[in-house]
């Protein structure tokens, strides 16, 4: 792990308490750091789901963590689940080609029109995009666009769930809260395995 790495991901963990914490939590989630080509990511899941999947130097990986403590009522150890192990492989046969849907049980903590949104984002084939407009439309909206992009940027799982899919109706990238480079590597990235 290189020097900036470690450092942002000591970073993500100063605001997890530890097994000295005074408060009583009904959950226990555990974090695992996995490498990729665009970076590390943090995936947080219990035994049975993955809950989270970000890149570290995401701006809201700690606003996002305080939500699913709180949400969950849970403290966040290093440890390793099914889910975690599940999802580091996945994402290595992802990123080298071989895998097109994820498999990992996941735990979607959000609105069920955001519930609606991430589901069509399930639904995008693999190597290729679609409008916030198109899945609008999909969702029953045509006008909630901007409702579409609000709910993609709440997506909790980079990559899996596919929001980098999602452009702009005029054919630009649009935002992503991994970074327009991600964006734009991912969507090629797949269009080269498809």
């Amino acid at each position: 792990m290189n020097t900036k790495s470690m450092s942002d991901f000591k970073h993500v963990f100063s605001g997890i308490p530890n097994s000295t914490s005074k408060n009583t939590y009904s959950n226990i989630l555990h974090t695992a750091l996995m490498k990729t080509p665009l970076g590390d990511m943090l995936a947080i899941a219990d035994q049975k789901h993955l809950f989270l999947l970000e890149f570290v130097d995401w701006r809201g990986l700690m606003r996002e963590i305080g939500h699913l403590r709180n949400k969950t009522n849970s403290v966040i150890f290093a440890g390793q689940t099914p889910p975690l192990v599940s999802i580091k492989l996945e994402l290595k046969k992802y990123f080298k080609g071989e895998l097109k849907r994820f498999k990992t049980p996941l735990s979607n903590v959000g609105t069920p029109f955001q519930k609606q949104v991430w589901n069509e984002l399930k639904k995008i084939p693999f190597g290729q995009t679609r409008s916030y407009y198109d899945i609008a439309i999909l969702c029953g909206k045509p006008t909630a666009f901007r409702a579409v992009a609000n709910a993609n940027g709440k997506n909790q799982f980079a990559v899996v769930i596919p929001c980098h899919r999602v452009i702009n109706h005029n054919g630009k990238l649009g935002g992503y809260g991994g970074g327009l480079e991600r964006k734009k590597w991912l969507i090629e990235h797949e269009m080269k395995y498809r």
